[in-house]
């Protein structure tokens, strides 16, 4: 499934529809060394925020990805590194968190493009 500029160009995701997993790559990514299922996904946002602030390329393609994964019937997003969500409650709760999120060109300013003193 499309996942373009979550977080490379030309990114792309694997839905197995027989298990209903989402092989999500980046999106959702955390950094724990962890790999159980999300519980308590407040707790669980710091280990996410900073990698998807840096590496998503924006909120309209992150709210586009999430209004399509929406759609389809997913029991599992899996992503590459660290914990998956389970089920409609953290699932949705990640889908939410995704779509609201300013990330990438959204941070950017001209503080970012100023000349070495």
């Amino acid at each position: 499934v499309p996942a373009h500029f979550l977080h490379s160009v030309g990114n792309f995701q694997v839905y197995d529809p027989v298990s209903k997993i989402l092989f999500s790559g980046d999106m959702g990514a955390s950094l724990v060394d962890d790999a159980t299922p999300v519980r308590d996904f407040v707790n669980h946002v710091p280990n996410m925020e900073g990698f998807h602030r840096r590496y998503m390329a924006g909120n309209k393609a992150c709210r586009l990805w999430a209004a399509m994964v929406r759609q389809m019937d997913v029991a599992m997003i899996v992503p590459q590194h660290g914990r998956p969500f389970v089920g409609p409650e953290m699932i949705s709760a990640f889908l939410y968190w995704i779509e609201n999120l300013e990330c990438g060109l959204d941070l950017m300013g001209p503080e970012d493009y100023q000349l070495p003193k």
